[in-house]
């Protein structure tokens, strides 16, 4: 009797520390499922913490060399305007006085010369106002990528179309307005050195809450997939990104290149 109330101790003993260990075990578990979940959440915000200020940095590069290019262009313009505009202006007052002093059969051959002299002077100025930031705010979004279109259709191509859909919308941010404009201007620029179009549109469509730009050509194109990507197209992608509009290049060799940004206004 002796004996077997020591083994029922015994066997009581046991229970309660393997159920002891047990306990432990399982609260050791716990603890290692905790910290490990706190870790991978410390660990994930600490990962979105560098992926933010890694964006927040390349924001900065790029608004930094946006302003820059801001300048340069400006400085641009104000050379053609000063300096090329004032040498393309005396050589067409000189070619106006050397027209008095020559017989009539000769001024007729001065006539072409005298023309392309207005034409390129008229082109230098309006060249001059684009590239002036200041001057495209003054003059508005709309009207400076018309002017852009005329001046694309009297210098190269068949037809330079800005069509307008939906009720135009005032910009809140106007520095958004130049990047835009810049934009349109680079894809523009694009396709009179490179796409050998005839025909090229731009189109505006003003939804509510998104302003959709439409640029195409009629050109040679190229095929996305084995085109490196040249310092034009980085240069509006890098542009696009910063005023949180989505953009996309649309193209294949023989169908020309069409751009569609999509720019949240609100």
């Amino acid at each position: 009797m002796v004996q077997t109330g020591e083994r029922l101790v015994s066997t009581a003993a046991e229970r309660y520390l393997l159920a002891y260990m047990v306990v432990v075990l399982m609260v050791i578990t716990a603890l290692v499922i905790v910290f490990f979940v706190v870790f991978q959440k410390r660990k994930n915000k600490l990962l979105e913490e560098r992926l933010a200020q890694e964006k927040a940095f390349e924001a900065e590069i790029a608004k930094a060399q946006t302003e820059s290019q801001e300048q340069t262009l400006k400085n641009i313009g104000w050379e053609l305007h000063d300096n090329i505009g004032q040498l393309l202006s005396f050589a067409s007052m000189q070619l106006s006085i050397l027209k008095m002093n020559v017989e009539d059969e000769v001024k007729e051959k001065f006539a072409d010369t005298s023309e392309a002299l207005k034409e390129s002077l008229a082109e230098v100025r309006a060249l001059s106002r684009t590239l002036n930031h200041e001057v495209v705010l003054n003059n508005g979004f709309v009207p400076s990528i018309r002017t852009e279109m005329n001046r694309l259709k009297k210098m190269k191509f068949k037809s330079a179309e800005l069509i307008i859909q939906g009720d135009t919308v005032p910009f809140s941010d106007r520095k958004h307005e130049i990047i835009l404009f810049r934009i349109i201007q680079e894809f523009l620029s694009n396709s009179v050195k490179y796409s050998e179009a005839q025909n090229i549109s731009i189109v505006l469509d003003y939804r509510p809450e998104s302003l959709v730009i439409t640029a195409k050509d009629d050109g040679k194109g190229f095929d996305l997939e084995t085109q490196s990507k040249g310092s034009g197209l980085i240069n509006m992608e890098s542009r696009a990104a910063l005023i949180h509009a989505q953009f996309q290049i649309n193209s294949k060799p023989d169908t020309g290149v069409e751009m569609v940004l999509d720019y949240p206004l609100n």
